[in-house]
């Protein structure tokens, strides 16, 4: 059984469904992904922690469907600041 591979804009969907966010931005070529992804849901979090929001919000999906995704967390405030 193949799986389709998802887009981009599939990614993006699947962490803002599962994420509030300010901005979320993806690239990536359907098995290697991208992201910049900024929430004040990340705040007084450290790195480990804000991804393991976003692999939650991703879900099954993480396993099944996308093979790697490489993400930058920010806060709005250090996302405004060009951290």
């Amino acid at each position: 059984m193949s799986t389709m591979l998802p887009s981009p804009e599939q990614v993006r969907q699947y962490i803002v469904d599962g994420l509030p966010c300010e901005h979320v931005d993806v690239q990536g070529d359907g098995q290697h992904f991208e992201a910049v992804i900024v929430s004040a849901e990340f705040a007084g979090k450290r790195p480990i922690a804000r991804h393991q929001l976003v692999y939650a919000a991703l879900g099954e999906r993480m396993r099944e469907e996308i093979h790697a995704l490489s993400m930058r967390t920010l806060t709005p405030q250090e996302f405004k600041a060009g951290n």
